[in-house]
């Protein structure tokens, strides 16, 4: 417990722009939550679509070609429970 000790008495200056970037941060973690509990459908189908554009955008960097429908049609087939 005597490392933390060491940080104690140091404070650290933060830049004026750098804390108006934090404010920012919390006050979007904030808008976050409420977009969650307002409409859960419609972020579930921006996180599909942003986890199709990701898998066609790595498979052509790899050189493989596969149409965004058939991902669209492997993401959206129910997926077995692993224990």
């Amino acid at each position: 417990m005597t490392s933390l000790r060491l940080f104690a008495p140091a404070t650290v200056p933060v830049h004026p722009s750098a804390a108006w970037y934090l404010a920012d941060l919390g006050k979007f973690r904030g808008m976050q939550t409420l977009y969650t509990r307002q409409s859960p459908q419609r972020l579930e189908a921006l996180r599909a679509h942003a986890l199709i554009e990701s898998a066609v955008s790595s498979n052509r960097i790899e050189g493989v070609s596969v149409a965004p429908g058939r991902l669209r049609e492997l993401w959206a087939a129910p997926r077995p429970l692993v224990p």
